[in-house]
């Protein structure tokens, strides 16, 4: 309601002199942030409801029903389903939510309904499932068996997860990939929607060249996940978790190049065109894999391990990813922009750090493989 009123109506300004601010370089986006207060209150909400709840619930879910010797077989499954989920979120988006003659009020309601109308849909199926899963796991006789008590995800702090994950190698190395892809997607997706902000600076065809990529990115999930379900059946677990930042690293190569080569001429249309072009090629591979492979190879890593390793690992990895990973990234990249004036000027630094972090990804990955085979060969045995 506070997004709608905020089209209605001027927008809910702090009192704050513009020049106070304006004065000092790169705050004119804090300024913006504060002045526009509601509009980055939806923004946070949605993203923490699209990218911590949702995805944290179901692969909860998921790891509660599905035992390991199925996981190489149904999750990628799960991936590839959710890969139609942004095809029909662009479709819907450009074909009615910003189609020609919406207005970007108009082009709200109807998104924000569409979210609402998702939401009611998966409560109704995750009770329907839930009624399900206990009626088939349940005892033939209660009196005779009693019920395993469910544990339950403990609410750690960030001191007592950082302590809990120390202790462990196994659930160390888990964090840093998770860790890594949080900041890796942070700073190639800010730097990359910069350049199509520039390119596209109507906030409405903003919104319809995002619901173009969505369906893209939908599309080549798909196809991916048709071939990496294979890739980790048939070359394992390791190749199918090097595979996301692999595919990170050579397809940012050429779109951070581009950028650094191009000092003074990104207003150049047709030079800026070709940049976001190649950035959404590189951001369209990047979710793709990460969705196809990062996911489910990440998830089956809980697997194999105890009960008090998979429940207190997989809280004390999702308090740290969802604090240090998009959150530490944006703040960096923050930081950044009030130092260097704007996001594109910091670029030299920003892949610096891009690709310290993906080789500490592909180390992780890549010593982290070798202990899940240990402990999925003992726990088979």
């Amino acid at each position: 309601r506070l997004l709608l009123h905020h089209h209605h109506h001027p927008p809910l300004a702090l009192a704050m002199p513009a020049a106070q601010i304006l004065q000092y370089r790169g705050l004119e986006y804090a300024a913006s942030l504060y002045q526009h207060w509601t509009f980055a209150l939806f923004y946070v909400v949605a993203e923490l409801y699209s990218s911590v709840s949702i995805s944290v619930l179901f692969w909860q879910f998921a790891n509660a029903v599905v035992p390991v010797s199925k996981s190489v077989r149904f999750y990628p499954l799960f991936g590839q389903v959710s890969s139609l989920a942004p095809i029909l979120a662009g479709q819907y988006v450009r074909l009615y939510a910003a189609a020609e003659g919406t207005d970007m009020t108009g082009s709200m309601h109807r998104v924000t309904g569409a979210v609402c109308a998702c939401g009611v849909a998966m409560m109704a199926l995750h009770h329907h499932y839930m009624n399900l899963v206990e009626s088939e796991t349940a005892p033939i006789s209660p009196a005779s068996t009693p019920a395993k008590k469910k544990a339950k995800k403990p609410k750690m702090s960030l001191g007592e997860s950082l302590k809990f994950l120390a202790r462990s190698e196994y659930l160390g190395y888990l964090a840093v990939m998770v860790l890594s892809y949080g900041l890796s997607i942070q700073f190639t997706d800010i730097m990359w929607k910069s350049m199509v902000k520039k390119l596209y600076p109507e906030t409405i065809d903003y919104q319809r060249y995002f619901a173009r990529f969505s369906s893209r990115v939908g599309a080549t999930t798909f196809v991916v996940i048709f071939f990496g379900s294979n890739i980790v059946k048939h070359l394992g677990w390791r190749t199918g978790a090097l595979a996301t930042p692999m595919i990170m690293a050579l397809m940012g190569a050429p779109f951070f190049f581009m950028i650094l080569s191009s000092s003074g001429q990104l207003d150049d249309p047709s030079r800026l065109a070709v940049i976001v072009s190649v950035g959404a090629i590189q951001s369209m591979l990047s979710k793709a894999t990460k969705n196809a492979l990062f996911d489910p190879t990440t998830q089956m890593a809980y697997i194999p391990l105890d009960e008090e390793s998979k429940v207190k690992g997989k809280a004390a990895i999702d308090v740290l990813g969802s604090r240090f990973g998009k959150s530490g990234g944006a703040l960096l990249q923050q930081a950044l922009v009030l130092h260097f004036g704007t996001i594109a000027a910091a670029a030299p630094v920003v892949t610096g750090v891009l690709y310290t972090v993906l080789g500490a990804w592909l180390t992780a990955a890549a010593r982290l493989s070798v202990l899940f085979e240990d402990k999925r060969a003992a726990k088979t045995a």
